[in-house]
């Protein structure tokens, strides 16, 4: 799992490639499962059942490829501050599902690569030049396009996706810092454990204090399908998001993750007829295009050895 120093022959890319294109157009299912199950059952619940179900599929992968105590113990705590930034991540993003268009929220969490080139500025001390830094402002710019409507709509709560993205950016950061003498497998084990650890914190005081978003319930069959195939969808997402990562450079399948809102939008229209008007649209178009270009940025100084972020998956 130790990434090659040797560029990966052509067909190896061309296997990553699709691999990540399955991922990306899987990945709204995820969204979609969890739009149906948040009507009715908390999304800190259903957090909790997705990384539980992560980490109970894991442990019998990591047991037989011997990694499961593979993972830095003293960076334990590294471990665990990802688990909680995942926990973070998911609920800030499913919870505004109940009243948001999925691909509204999807849209505005993609000003994540963006958070990302500033926080690796701010706090990897990565040289990021003025070109980047007005890519990143005009992506902000097309987010706001998409939130101000949905403000209007729903209130504050449209602005969970962008807690999601912030929390996610620093997931990234924190895996940059432990990738590198850890296995990828047990990390994602790790995650899962603690992330459902700290989901089911959140549900045992909160249920203990009556906070009615914060109390688990007993979800009827039809809930327990809908949170079972969410935990399903991003098992079969992330494990082909890993081995995409393992057959082609990540600055090569990054651009592909913008694909999701195609699908998002499709998977929307077709189970809520939802579709974004055109103020959405345009505010979408310029976060993809100020994502890109942050993007293409960055393998242009890869190239010639200049220090540039590079996202993992979850």
């Amino acid at each position: 799992m130790t990434p090659s120093a040797i560029t990966p022959p052509r067909q190896e890319i061309g296997f990553g490639l699709a691999l990540m294109v399955l991922s990306v157009l899987i990945s709204p299912i995820i969204d979609i499962f969890a739009k149906l199950a948040v009507t009715a059952v908390p999304a800190t619940e259903i957090t909790f059942v997705r990384l539980l179900f992560q980490m109970t599929v894991l442990a019998p992968i990591c047991l037989y490829r011997g990694t499961l105590l593979a993972v830095t113990w003293r960076k334990m705590a590294l471990h665990a501050a990802r688990g909680l930034l995942m926990a973070i991540t998911m609920i800030s993003f499913v919870t505004p599902l109940a009243v948001m268009e999925v691909a509204d929220a999807i849209a505005i969490f993609f000003v994540e690569p963006i958070i990302l080139t500033i926080l690796g500025a701010i706090v990897l001390k990565e040289t990021i030049g003025w070109r980047r830094y007005t890519a990143c402002g005009v992506g902000f710019f097309g987010s706001m396009l998409v939130i101000q409507p949905s403000l209007e709509e729903v209130g504050l709560i449209a602005l969970l996706p962008v807690v999601a993205a912030f929390s996610l950016a620093l997931f990234f950061l924190l895996t940059r810092l432990v990738a590198q003498k850890e296995d990828p497998w047990s990390m994602q084990f790790y995650a899962g454990l603690w992330g459902a650890l700290f989901a089911g914190l959140l549900l045992f005081f909160g249920s203990r204090a009556g906070i009615s978003f914060l109390t688990p319930v007993m979800p009827n069959m039809q809930h327990t399908l809908y949170i079972a195939g969410a935990a399903v969808a991003a098992t079969i997402a992330g494990v082909l998001g890993v081995y995409a990562y393992r057959s082609a450079p990540a600055s090569t399948l990054a651009p592909l993750q913008y694909l999701e809102i195609v699908s998002a939008t499709i998977f929307g229209w077709w189970v809520f007829g939802d579709l974004p008007d055109a103020l959405k649209w345009l505010g979408i178009a310029i976060i993809i295009t100020s994502g890109l270009y942050v993007i293409w940025r960055e393998r242009q100084l890869n190239k010639t050895g200049a220090a540039a972020p590079v996202s993992a998956p979850i």
